[in-house]
Order: C-alpha cells, then sequence, then structure tokens
C-alpha cells in the first residue's frame, strides 16, 4: 500500500464515515467508494473508527468497540480490496489493529504521544498523524521523526485546522507547504479542518441532556479540497455518509456519498493543473 501511496496520481483519497456504525452501512459505504475507484482510477483508502474515545460527552455515541469493529473492517477489506485507515488510542490496541489496518491512525490530541507513536510504528504499519490542534509544523516533523527512530519509514502527516479561540478552528495553509518540506506524504482533512469543537448543546433520546458536541458545517468542504489540490498535497481525507443527517458523530460535517464522485472530479482537475506547473513554482521559489 505504501508504494501506491507515495506514487498515487494526481492525489490520493481516504474516506469514509466517522465512525462505523454496523456492518452493513459500512459494506454499503465501501461499496459506493470501490466503485468510485474503479471508474477514476484514483488510490483511495476506506477510512473508519471503531471507538471514538475522545468524545467530549459521557452520552456521545464512540462505536461498536475494537473487536467488533476490526471484524467489520476486516470484511470491508476483504469483500472490496480496499485498504483501511483506522485510529487508536492506547498502545496496547496497535498490534490487533495492524492484524488488520494498512494505515493506522494517530488522532491529533495524541500526536505529542512518544509511546504511542513508537508502539504504531513497531508494527510496521503505514502511520497517518493527524496534526494536533495545537501543534505547529515544526512540532509536526518532530512526531514523524519518532516514527523514523522507531524504524518505520512510512509515515505521512495530516493537517486538520488550528484552534481559533475556544470553539473554533481555522486552516493555516503554509502547514501544508512546511509538511511537505520533510518530504513525507502530507494530507488536508477537509472535514474536521470545519470543525466548531464543543459548539453545540444537543438533545439525546436515551434522556441524557445537554451534551457537548461539535458545530459547523460541510458547505465549505469543496473550497477547502480545492485549496489543498492547488498546493499540491499527496492526499485528501474526507468523511461521508449515505446520509448525513442521521450521522451519530459529526454529521454536520459529513459529505454526502452521492456526492463524492462529482466533487473528486473537481479536486482531480485541480490538482492535474497544479502538478503541471509544480516545476515552473519550485523555479520561481529558487530564484
Amino acid at each position: 500500500a505504501w508504494e501506491k501511496l507515495r506514487s498515487a496520481k494526481p492525489l490520493f483519497v481516504m474516506a469514509g464515515p466517522n465512525v462505523l456504525q454496523g456492518r452493513d452501512h459500512a459494506l454499503r459505504v465501501a461499496s459506493k467508494i470501490a466503485e468510485i475507484r474503479e471508474r477514476k482510477g484514483l488510490f483511495m483508502i476506506f477510512k473508519a473508527s471503531f471507538d471514538k474515545a475522545n468524545r467530549t460527552s459521557w452520552g456521545s455515541y464512540r462505536g461498536p468497540g475494537m473487536r467488533a469493529g476490526l471484524e467489520v473492517l476486516k470484511e470491508v477489506k476483504s469483500t472490496y480490496d480496499l485498504p483501511i485507515v483506522t485510529d487508536i488510542h492506547e498502545t496496547q490496541q496497535a498490534d490487533e489493529v495492524a492484524s488488520v489496518a494498512d494505515v493506522i491512525q494517530i488522532p491529533a490530541f495524541l500526536c505529542r504521544q512518544t509511546d504511542l507513536l513508537v508502539s504504531a510504528a513497531k508494527t510496521g504499519r503505514i502511520i497517518h498523524i493527524k496534526k494536533g490542534q495545537f501543534a505547529s509544523a515544526a512540532v509536526m516533523r518532530e512526531a514523524a521523526n519518532k516514527i523514523l527512530r522507531a524504524g518505520n519509514d512510512k509515515v505521512m502527516l495530516c493537517e486538520r485546522g488550528t484552534s481559533f479561540g475556544y470553539s473554533d478552528l481555522v486552516v493555516d495553509p503554509r502547514n501544508l507547504v512546511w509538511m511537505k518540506e520533510n518530504g513525507l506524504p502530507v494530507v488536508l482533512d477537509v472535514t474536521h479542518s470545519l470543525q466548531q469543537p464543543s459548539a453545540n448543546i444537543v438533545e439525546l433520546s436515551n434522556g441524557v441532556k445537554s451534551v457537548v458536541s461539535g458545530a459547523s458545517s460541510s458547505n465549505m468542504i469543496p473550497e477547502l479540497g480545492c485549496m489543498a489540490a492547488a498546493l499540491g498535497v499527496n492526499g485528501i481525507f474526507i468523511e461521508v455518509d449515505e446520509d448525513p443527517s442521521k450521522a451519530p458523530c459529526d454529521g454536520q460535517l459529513q459529505w454526502p456519498l452521492e456526492k463524492l464522485e462529482p466533487l473528486l472530479d473537481v479536486w482531480i482537475q485541480i490538482a492535474n493543473a497544479r502538478a503541471g506547473v509544480a516545476n515552473s513554482i519550485q523555479e520561481l521559489v529558487r530564484k
């Protein structure tokens, strides 16, 4: 998977639901992603979490858990020949997750946790590190270096926004450029970059009240992806669902699955145009 990811043109895509919602749902979403892969010739990776361990509130949906979740992801992988990316939150999860996942994701809040990074690195899998909302590009270079020092050169970095006050994020496009200077693949998470963390109070049907969740909207996803493609990112991370309004986590930020292919068409055009002028840009910078 690493060589295919490194050579993916004009970019690769990580797509799927925020969190697993059951076997049938995952297989339906994966089926559509596999169809797009075949039509577009893109290198696509199926993403989904088995446990959202960092939800703000006690009553928020977290997922099916590691064992049940990995069984679903294993079936997605074998049925549609899709590489899998999923996240870990504890060191003891690394080896078991690596038995299924091609890419192990390190959540943004945990991007500085050395033991977690090293345990993931030692599996030999590709490591996808989300940039902390508090972290600079320089900090992320050090996070990547922990993977490299552990003997694993298969690492990529992901921009997902920087804290802007208490309940908002902004994307500084310079981070994409700075992180690319390492020579490592760089990804933009067009979903969580638009998050307004813990900005909503919602009511749940199970009697839990005043649950805090994120706010914002997916309307700016196309524009963020256009920016990323124009800057020459290696990949784009996007969460999709059949009906985002019914998604149990970050539904307002997920892109409708039926609109994924035309959105990718736009980004592909821009990424191809960027590739055509990349050398000219480098020459201008050197001058």
